[in-house]
């Protein structure tokens, strides 16, 4: 019979490698796979550690989101980050979130009613035909998105055409993610569809890249 001791050790070094095994699987699966999150996985990504990590109301800033601003979120989650980013641009300004889940749009249009908030537009939309006029942005941002969609390039060029000419584009991304990009992997695909970067923090377990619109 092993020890009290020896099940604890087991316990301790067992369930990281488990964690780590089955990240890299999910990897693998998305390498081959590109789906939308599931609305039912809303609330365990939305978790005590990812909010230390990428606190929701420090997010906007790191975004550079300004009172007043009319700002595009693609993918909101379980509206946590959404909620945030209203709050910031304030009663002046507008949030639009779009996904192509209808569910995950049902959600957080409960959830602003719930909590009182009015600035916030919330869509079913597709990213590779956005639903809105050119130039029409001061700002958009993704947190852990970009990873879920198949051709990226032709999501950057719809970007590009509904921001205005100092308009900006954020991505926020975490390590524990299954389809985390490396920061240049995004720092290539932005610059092929003419962003320049404008920002940048790194840590090693997490990052927040800010483009702005090129020539």
């Amino acid at each position: 019979m092993p020890t009290p001791m020896q099940i604890l050790i087991t316990i301790v070094v067992g369930l990281p490698l488990l964690f780590l095994v089955l990240h890299m699987i999910a990897r693998i699966v998305r390498h081959f796979y590109k789906f939308p999150m599931p609305a039912f996985a809303a609330d365990i990504i939305d978790n005590p550690l990812r909010r230390r990590i990428q606190p929701p109301e420090e997010m906007p800033l790191r975004h550079g989101i300004e009172p007043g601003m009319t700002v595009l979120e693609v993918g909101p989650g379980n509206g946590t980050y959404t909620l945030a980013t209203a709050r910031r641009v304030g009663d002046t300004g507008r949030l639009i979130s779009i996904d192509i889940e209808p569910k995950m749009i049902e959600r957080l249009e409960r959830r602003a009613r719930a909590e009182g908030i009015t600035n916030i537009e919330a869509r079913v939309a597709d990213v590779f035909e956005l639903p809105f006029e050119d130039g029409m942005f001061d700002a958009a941002y993704m947190i852990a998105v970009i990873g879920e969609i198949p051709t990226p390039e032709r999501a950057m060029r719809e970007f590009h055409r509904v921001l205005s000419a100092s308009g900006t584009l954020a991505f926020s991304e975490l390590l524990m993610d299954p389809d985390f990009p490396l920061p240049r992997t995004l720092e290539r695909l932005a610059a092929s569809a003419s962003f320049r970067l404008k920002e940048k923090m790194v840590h090693w377990n997490h990052y927040t890249l800010v483009f702005e619109k090129g020539d």
